[in-house]
């Protein structure tokens, strides 16, 4: 993940009250102390990895699994 990227989830999980660091030119850390605290980091992940397609359909599964 380049440092941009690295930053906008540092940032993300500050918001989410997450414990993490991320120094310059080392890896972001992050503390996992729960089962949702471990989904939300892979949620913050995913939202930049992930294609734009497969998040359309992660989205399009869950409205359907939720609403029919």
């Amino acid at each position: 993940m380049n440092w941009a990227d690295r930053w906008q989830v540092y940032q993300r999980l500050k918001e989410l009250d997450i414990p993490c660091s991320c120094q310059a030119n080392q890896p972001l850390q992050v503390e996992i102390s729960s089962p949702m605290t471990a989904v939300q980091l892979w949620s913050v992940i995913r939202r930049l990895t992930a294609s734009r397609q497969d998040q359309i359909w992660t989205l399009e599964h869950c409205w359907k699994s939720r609403y029919q």
